[in-house]
């Protein structure tokens, strides 16, 4: 009888739990509701007391609008190659490193990794201007270089893998060895599949973070070609008499592509974050 009243009980806090969940999944998902059905709305509409949450009558044309009389595709393909191309360096060069650093000895190396890792406490907003003007000096202000480069050089990625790395055994590897196999093949063809959940993890949290580099990507994409999604987002809201729906829809357009790669990379993102949770 007890094991049936506390069965009853578990039932009874599953619910509840469910359903308190749910209220805050929804609570989460409001933002983006009113940003969307927004974004389809004429300004008036936005400002309107009390608000319609509901669009009485939808329109298209704010997006039009977007991409009619802003380089809106261009600002998108910027944000996307900027994004892609740091992240995709990051985890090549990251792997790398933190496999290194992981599976490999050498001299010095738990110091150089601590010297390495310490730069994560230095927060990007105080070496805006050196490497501003080192990025000057290598003439790739207003140039892909210059945006994706200095995001490049960072040790999250090296901290994040190094700890995926570590979870391997080293058995694999010096079986690799035995079998003939070379540093680099040993590397690719065993190692990096085996962090593939660290790798998707990685993968979205930069791009993530790349994306959002509204600072960084205003100082140097100063031409408006060269502006990426966000900064040229922003550069809507500057207006005396602002559309607010003609800004919401641009901010829509900015927060697709996040909806987009967070869908594709949830699988490996969530066993990513989730890997260390458990020790055999």
């Amino acid at each position: 009888m007890s094991q049936i009243k506390n069965q009853k009980k578990m039932e009874k806090f599953d619910i509840v739990s469910n359903v308190i969940i749910t209220l805050f999944a929804l609570l989460n998902l409001f933002p983006l509701y009113w940003l969307v059905t927004s974004s389809l709305k004429n300004s008036s509409d936005v400002v309107k007391m009390p608000p319609d949450w509901w669009p009485k009558s939808f329109t298209f044309s704010n997006y039009v609008d977007i991409f009619q009389s802003q380089p809106a595709l261009r600002w998108t393909f910027n944000s996307i190659f900027v994004s892609g191309a740091t992240t995709v360096l990051v985890i090549v060069i990251g792997s790398m490193a933190a496999y290194a650093f992981s599976k490999i000895n050498f001299k010095f190396r738990n110091i150089i990794y601590v010297i390495f890792v310490s730069s994560l406490m230095i927060p990007k907003e105080i070496m805006i201007v050196p490497l501003f003007r080192i990025v000057q000096n290598f003439d790739m202000v207003n140039a892909y270089g210059g945006m994706i480069w200095p995001n490049v050089a960072g040790a999250f990625g090296v901290f994040l893998l190094k700890g995926f790395f570590d979870t391997t055994p080293n058995a694999l590897r010096e079986a690799a060895r035995i079998d003939g196999a070379s540093e680099w093949r040993t590397f690719t063809r065993i190692m990096l599949p085996i962090v593939k959940p660290g790798i998707g993890a990685l993968f979205i949290l930069n791009f993530v973070q790349v994306w959002n580099d509204y600072l960084w990507q205003l100082v140097v994409g100063q031409e408006k070609l060269m502006k990426t999604l966000m900064v040229g987002t922003a550069t809507l809201m500057q207006d005396l008499n602002p559309n607010f729906a003609y800004k919401m829809a641009g901010a829509t357009v900015a927060a697709i592509p996040m909806l987009i790669i967070f869908i594709l990379f949830q699988r490996y993102f969530t066993s990513g974050i989730t890997a260390g949770a458990v020790k055999e």
